[in-house]
């Protein structure tokens, strides 16, 4: 018999039905009901439906916050970097498990996942942050369902309730401001980093992960193989207590960027001054990693340190408040505003695809589209206008 209702007491019935045999050995899904008959009834009709379809999976115990954590280290860990890996394991910790950590896998419901939501918007949380959590939940369960965890992704019946995700303005140097940039550097000791941060459109930590092998000072290119992660200790001091290096973002990411030569002289006389910086070292005091951007101690730079002297160089200068990361930005909002080929531009920030880099910066986009127009003025009508 495929299944069996089995009278247990007043209005309490044991459901079981046949699943097979595993090992040898017969298994069986089994089931208290309290309530009349007819619910035991449907509750089989239901099961019976499902173990037919495909769909059934025995209920497994597996509490969320213990799946969680399975799958960044199984899963996670492997295909993403250092630095999104922490970005994830922030979410789960600060958001995810204090509200779902001890419901049962199977027992996630799509309501439970809006209200999570709803609850840090509640807190002042911005849209990007909901959606960013959404994200990494979504993602996580879906590796449940291949898994067999679970038949359905319950995040997938939120997906159309989140908060609208409002698009800031991307913040980068007009070409009047890059080159004021420019000469407010001119004296500080990280020049070197700042030109070649705003030349070559690299990410912060893939500047601060370049080690002297990188640099092709004859071919005038720099090649990008891996990123600086910074470790973080104590969430509340906020003390980092290491670094490690990894892989690029994705494998675009890894690359190759031609850099203009004023940049490379920078990098030659930052060589030349961080040999004797080195020279000038105590024994023992100089851990020499082959680091381009290093410390006093050959250890890579801080990043907040870095940060700090950039700000105070955009106070000093007049220049607007931006982030470290946007000199990136600057890089390839110039670059096509220049009518560079936004090809060209995708390979140099490494992008994932040529979509994103026009995504991203569909800004600068209007006034490639007006000197498209102007070329073909001069094309089909020698220039004049018909005005």
């Amino acid at each position: 018999m495929a299944g069996q209702i089995i009278p247990r007491g007043k209005n309490k019935y044991l459901v079981r039905v046949y699943l097979g045999e595993v090992n040898g050995k017969r298994k069986y899904h089994s089931k208290t009901i309290y309530g009349g008959k007819k619910a035991a009834e449907a509750y089989l009709t239901k099961i019976l439906r499902e173990k037919h379809t495909g769909i059934f999976l025995e209920p497994s115990k597996e509490l969320l916050g213990a799946y969680l954590d399975g799958w960044m280290k199984s899963v996670v860990k492997q295909r993403v970097s250092g630095k999104t890996y922490k970005s994830y394991e922030q979410l789960i910790n600060l958001y995810i498990k204090p509200e779902l950590e001890s419901v049962k896998l199977c027992q996630l419901a799509p309501e439970q996942i809006q209200q999570l939501y709803s609850k840090m918007i509640d807190r002042g949380l911005s849209p990007r942050t909901v959606r960013y959590t959404h994200t990494v939940l979504r993602n996580a369960l879906q590796q449940a369902v291949k898994w067999g965890k679970i038949y359905r992704n319950p995040a997938d019946l939120v997906k159309d309730d989140l908060p609208k995700q409002e698009r800031k303005e991307m913040r980068a140097f007009t070409p009047e401001e890059a080159a004021r940039f420019m000469e407010a550097i001119i004296y500080s000791p990280l020049k070197a980093l700042f030109s070649l941060l705003l030349a070559s459109g690299m990410r912060p930590g893939e500047a601060l992960g370049l080690k002297w092998s990188d640099i092709d000072f004859k071919g005038k290119r720099v090649t990008v193989r891996r990123a600086l992660v910074r470790i973080r200790g104590d969430r509340k001091t906020e003390k980092e207590k290491g670094w490690k290096l990894c892989e690029p973002k994705t494998a675009k990411s890894r690359r190759t960027i031609p850099i203009p030569a004023d940049v490379i002289n920078d990098l030659d006389d930052h060589r030349k001054a961080q040999a004797a910086q080195k020279l000038k070292a105590k024994p023992g005091t100089y851990d020499d990693q082959d680091f381009v951007f290093a410390g006093n101690n050959g250890e890579p730079l801080f990043e907040r340190n870095v940060n700090h002297e950039f700000k105070a160089i955009l106070k000093a200068a007049g220049l607007p408040d931006i982030r470290l990361y946007d000199l990136r930005h600057s890089c390839a909002t110039l670059l096509l505003a220049a009518g560079e080929n936004p090809k060209v531009v995708s390979e140099r920030l490494g992008h994932a695809s040529i979509t994103l880099t026009l995504d991203t910066y569909s800004h600068v986009l209007p006034d490639m589209q007006q000197g498209a127009s102007d070329k073909l003025q001069k094309i089909l009508f020698g220039g004049k206008s018909g005005q």
